[in-house]
């Protein structure tokens, strides 16, 4: 069971999301403006936030960025934009994940499960290791802040999950799949999402996939991290990376 915020004024679709998500046995609380959600976070506690774009007082994405200043509760949006430069936009002004309108209540609960355990098994991690260390790039799991050659990178949430978890594995390949499990908890999906938090994270490291320094994808295999000159970038059977 978990405690969701409803942001959404459509009162059809509100009521909808309600009865669904307090039959699954969730507390459920609902707002229809931006203010009153802000207002919700900054005085209850919420394990997940389902955020409509279309809101009467504060567009959608606004409304992420000031939720983001003051909380950290993992936020599922849902919009009737499927532009997918809106939605990279989302994911990195601080979005966990998104669902385009209309979506089923099945596809709701299996992206909520997602978020959660995600959230909870952060939750429930030991202490994190000492800093990694991978060329010029340092990073430091418990103060969850990264510098390449000590100029201090501004991450997103996701962006620094990712890298962190190929620095913890230095000039390993992993595969897409894992990544999906490891870092966005999710057992299945496309891989747009992994696609869009490389190629943020690419242009913060200062490199392309062209051009890459530190991380190298192989078609068809996966992406690795390593320093930059370590060469050793061709996949099974002596293929070539994908740039």
């Amino acid at each position: 069971m978990a405690s969701v915020l409803v942001v959404e004024d459509d009162q059809f679709v509100r009521s909808a999301l309600i009865r669904h998500l307090t039959e699954a046995a969730h507390t459920v609380r609902s707002v229809g403006t931006a203010l009153e959600a802000l207002r919700e976070v900054a005085h209850f506690r919420f394990d997940v936030v389902i955020l409509d774009l279309g809101l009467p007082d504060l567009d959608g994405s606004e409304a992420l960025k000031m939720l983001r200043g003051i909380t950290d509760v993992p936020v599922i949006v849902a919009t009737a934009r499927d532009d997918e430069t809106e939605i990279v936009r989302l994911l990195n002004d601080g979005a966990d994940d998104y669902l385009t309108k209309p979506f089923s209540v099945e596809h709701l609960s299996a992206r909520m499960a997602a978020v959660l355990r995600r959230a909870r098994s952060s939750a429930a991690e030991p202490p994190p290791s000492p800093q990694l260390r991978v060329g010029g790039l340092a990073i430091d799991p418990l103060r969850r802040q990264a510098e390449l050659d000590g100029v201090r990178l501004d991450l997103t949430r996701r962006e620094f999950d990712l890298l962190a978890f190929l620095a913890g594995r230095p000039g390993v390949v992993v595969a897409r799949k894992e990544l999906l499990a490891e870092v966005w908890q999710q057992s299945y999906g496309d891989d747009q999402t992994i696609d869009v938090h490389l190629s943020w994270l690419r242009r913060k490291l200062g490199e392309t996939a062209a051009r890459p320094r530190y991380l190298h994808t192989l078609r068809g295999v996966g992406v690795k991290l390593e320093p930059p000159g370590q060469g050793g970038l061709r996949g099974p059977a002596g293929t070539e990376p994908a740039r």
